[in-house]
């Protein structure tokens, strides 16, 4: 019962700058992950989404 995991990156919707990483189940979650954090480059609480 090996999981496949894979590394993805988040990408702030507004500067394009590449923040945080995440390790993410292929098998289970098939929809891109979309999370609301804070962005350092804009210096504000942003949309974050997987890239591919």
């Amino acid at each position: 019962m090996d999981q496949k995991k894979r590394k993805i990156i988040l990408v702030c919707e507004e500067c394009l700058s590449r923040n945080y990483t995440f390790t993410k189940s292929g098998l289970t979650q098939k929809s891109r992950l979309e999370i609301k954090k804070f962005c350092p480059t804009c210096q504000k609480h942003q949309i974050h989404k997987e890239t591919r």
